[in-house]
């Protein structure tokens, strides 16, 4: 029997709609921002783009834009893909010492002549809204307060509303999630765990994914491989993130999961495009908001 077939029973997941919950998350950003601004404080963003990469640009005009949209100011340097890392070294430093930049981003993946760590070394952890720098990182793991990578951030924002919404918490269930990377495997695992959930992460080393898979009551699939996860491999009930975001060769963004197998077993899902991507850029506003706030010790008095 198909996974559509096995699914005909149960109704179709619910949808959770990133568009919406950004628009929520950006309406709360761009409300403190207006309180800064009343102070005489204005958010800055500075964000660095090394090449022409086409994808990397729609990214850095999106995040762009997203500033324009809540007041913060943002500065936008485009750099060629000739770039030495001396050179963006330099102006990292200049954007740190810079009192009005509240926050620094390097669109990644940078030219193979630049060390990536060595950037992300570089930006004053303050400023770390990407929260890359491992000492926004060790501040993760040992459960306090830091800036936090967007993506996983963001998601767990998803899953709050989700929460809210349905009475469904991580505490206590088996989360698995598919990437270690820096940028959203490690830490999505960390929030995980400290919301209390019991995370596994799997990655291509990893025996019987589809064995892990089956027994998450929370899939986040962060792997880079367009429709890995297939259908049949949800466990029924679920709640599934995709945060893959892949073109097709007939111009369609599909995720890392069968989306169309895997509505049908679990309990929540979210579309690609349309779910994960919003709430990345919703939550980088949050960091910028939160950055200024915290270098600029501003109280409410």
């Amino acid at each position: 029997m198909s996974d559509i077939d096995m699914g005909a029973a149960r109704m179709a997941a619910t949808v959770l709609d990133g568009k919406a919950m950004a628009a929520m998350l950006r309406a709360e950003a761009q409300r403190d921002a207006k309180e800064l601004i009343a102070k005489g404080i204005t958010p800055g963003l500075a964000v660095a783009l090394v090449g022409e990469d086409p994808a990397s640009a729609v990214y850095v005009r999106n995040k762009v834009k997203a500033c324009e949209e809540l007041g913060i100011v943002s500065t936008m340097q485009t750099l060629p893909a000739t770039t030495s890392e001396t050179e963006l070294l330099a102006l990292i430093d200049r954007w740190n010492a810079d009192p009005s930049i509240d926050g620094i981003l390097v669109q990644l993946p940078v030219p193979k002549q630049i060390r990536t760590n060595a950037l992300i070394d570089r930006i004053d952890p303050a400023k770390d809204v990407d929260g890359f720098h491992p000492h926004n990182l060790g501040l993760l793991a040992a459960g306090r307060a830091g800036l936090v990578a967007c993506t996983p951030a963001g998601v767990m924002k998803m899953l709050a509303i989700y929460g809210k919404a349905y009475g469904w918490t991580p505490a206590g269930k088996r989360a698995v999630v598919l990437g270690r990377s820096i940028t959203v495997g490690k830490p999505m695992a960390m929030l995980l765990t400290n919301a209390d959930a019991t995370v596994t992460i799997c990655h291509s080393r990893t025996p019987d994914l589809a064995g892990h898979v089956a027994q998450a009551d929370l899939l986040i699939a962060a792997v880079g491989q367009r429709h890995l996860v297939q259908g049949g491999w949800i466990k029924p009930g679920a709640v599934v993130i995709d945060v893959g975001i892949h073109r097709g060769d007939d111009g369609k963004l599909t995720g890392d999961v069968d989306y169309e197998a895997a509505r049908w077993r679990a309990a929540a899902i979210t579309p690609v495009p349309g779910g994960v991507g919003p709430m990345t850029i919703a939550q980088l506003m949050r960091n910028t908001v939160d950055a200024c706030t915290q270098r600029r010790a501003v109280t409410n008095a």
